[in-house]
């Protein structure tokens, strides 16, 4: 079986965010990029799915400029066996205003036809990307792929032709058997992540990775969307100390004026 696993490059989650001052986006020169964390817990299960010899081969794919690459290695290093990086830098490149980002539908429609070429029975993404936070690419795939889903695993076993996952629910956990080829994004809970080792390092720079583009993959991307403005969270106010109960009724219906 072979399993196909999409990371991410994302600012990393311990860093401060800081947004452009012409509020066009979030500043990423000189800022230190990781790993999406939802992704690495998506690469961590199919490295143990390989270990357990349930699946055959991991393959990483990543979207964006040669930078992404970055990522893709420490994919290989954690235990891939190959990486494939779609290149769209001609068609987006951060700080320039004329070129738009790749939009979730756009990569649904690449992770499809890589699927499709390259016979994967499995797909495991993060939940979602702690950048856009749009939670779509997983449930679009798996439209596009005409399989099933499985939306925030916590638990993921192979048996036969099935995957049996344990998702997280509002009221607690929800078993589902699904058939594969199927699509399954990742919560935190399914795993920890493993640290890559020094000799794992060395031994990505030798695993193949293929350089592809939109072009190759017969896909174009075409902006639905478009980012108006980007600004900081607005800064909470201190809250206000009352004595008694009738002080804390009056406060909120003549001040907050929510009653």
């Amino acid at each position: 079986m072979k399993v196909l696993v999409a990371i991410k490059r994302v600012v990393d989650p311990y860093v401060k965010v800081r947004v452009k001052q012409d509020g066009s986006g979030v500043e990423t020169n000189n800022v230190k990029m990781t790993m999406n964390p939802f992704c690495e817990i998506a690469v961590e299960e199919a490295v143990r799915l390989k270990e357990s010899d349930v699946a055959d081969e991991v393959i990483v794919v990543s979207i964006g400029n040669n930078t992404c690459q970055e990522q893709l290695r420490t994919a290989l290093a954690l235990g891939a066996d190959r990486a494939i990086h779609v290149d769209t830098t001609d068609v987006y490149t951060p700080g320039i205003d004329n070129k738009k980002p790749i939009e979730p539908l756009t990569v649904a429609k690449v992770l499809h036809a890589i699927v499709t070429k390259n016979l994967c029975e499995l797909v495991l993404l993060g939940k979602q990307s702690i950048d856009s936070d749009n939670n779509q690419v997983a449930q679009m795939l798996a439209a596009l792929m005409d399989s099933p889903q499985a939306t925030f695993a916590s638990k993921l076993e192979i048996e036969s032709d099935n995957a049996v996952v344990t998702r997280e629910i509002d009221g607690g956990l929800e078993i589902l058997k699904v058939k594969l080829p199927a699509v399954i994004s990742t919560d935190l809970r399914l795993n920890e992540p493993r640290y890559a080792s020094l000799p794992n390092i060395m031994k990505a720079k030798r695993k193949p990775l293929d350089i592809l583009t939109l072009n190759d993959l017969g896909i174009e991307a075409v902006s639905h969307q478009e980012i108006l403005e980007v600004f900081k969270p607005t800064v909470r106010e201190a809250g206000v100390m009352v004595e008694s109960v009738s002080e804390l009724v009056d406060k909120l219906k003549n001040v907050a004026k929510v009653i």
